[in-house]
């Protein structure tokens, strides 16, 4: 019987590239040794790690996970244990309704890859912009917005996607529902993200769009991600959605011939100012 664990983020943050890009924002964001940080959608703790890396060594450094599925909070809490120089908080909770359970003010929250997700998105950035000290920062990046899939990488999402559909049909008799779209599934453009925050206290510092060659493991393990799934395939069964796209991403790179296809990130860091 599957479970939450099958369709998990963990696989696919697990990534080098993952890893890479997400060091790149911390890096971009400036911390300082002794903040207190949040990690929002913290998932299985990949992230939260590297946030700790940053502020330890120095007294006051408080680093706090924030993560609705109880599953993969505890994999984090396990996984990361007692960290030297900083102390680590697990908090079960969404990302549209955290600020009361984190110690605040705190200097900087990061939410990584899943602000998309986010159906109320200008209540997640109020929730960041309460939780914040002045001047603290809210920093993000995402992997699925307007602009994300660059041209030469079109061929092969549209062959992927088809190969995906065309299983589905023939061997299982489906088609996706696509009335069932979610709106958070709904990508926002650059521009648009900008607007968000600036309209809600923020001052932009960095607003970066950096190209990423994924590798075949990487569109696999994002295939298998519930939530990946259910934006691509609305209605579609998780296992026989999981099964249908991680086959057209497999048969699109072998027909095509590639090693990676790429993927732009939007990468953004902002200050909160005086209300």
């Amino acid at each position: 019987m599957s479970g939450e664990d099958d369709f998990g983020y963990g696989p696919f943050a697990s990534n080098p590239f993952y890893t890479q890009i997400n060091r790149r924002l911390v890096a971009l964001t400036r911390l300082l040794p002794g903040q207190c940080v949040v990690d929002l959608g913290a998932g299985t703790g990949a992230v939260t790690r590297l946030l700790a890396q940053a502020v330890s060594d120095a007294s006051g450094a408080q680093v706090t996970a924030v993560e609705p599925s109880r599953s993969a909070l505890e994999t984090a809490q396990q996984d990361l244990g007692k960290f030297n120089g900083v102390t680590l908080n697990f908090v079960q909770a969404n990302a549209e309704c955290f600020s009361h359970l984190v110690p605040k003010p705190v200097g900087a929250v990061f939410f990584c890859n899943a602000l998309h997700l986010v159906k109320e998105k200008e209540s997640v950035v109020q929730e960041v912009y309460r939780s914040l000290q002045e001047g603290g920062t809210f920093s993000f990046n995402t992997s699925f917005f307007v602009g994300a899939e660059p041209p030469e990488s079109l061929q092969f999402y549209k062959r992927a996607m088809m190969k995906a559909l065309r299983h589905l049909h023939k061997n299982c008799g489906l088609s996706p529902d696509r009335n069932t779209r979610a709106l958070a599934r709904q990508p926002l453009s650059q521009d648009e993200y900008v607007s968000l925050l600036e309209s809600n206290g923020f001052r932009i510092r960095k607003n970066d769009v950096v190209t990423v060659p994924m590798p075949l493991k990487g569109f696999e393990d994002i295939s298998g991600y519930s939530l990946f799934i259910e934006g691509a395939l609305p209605s579609i069964p998780l296992g026989l959605g999981k099964e249908a796209l991680q086959l057209g991403v497999r048969e699109a790179f072998a027909e095509l011939g590639l090693e990676t296809s790429p993927r732009n990130w939007l990468l953004v860091v902002a200050e909160k100012i005086a209300a």
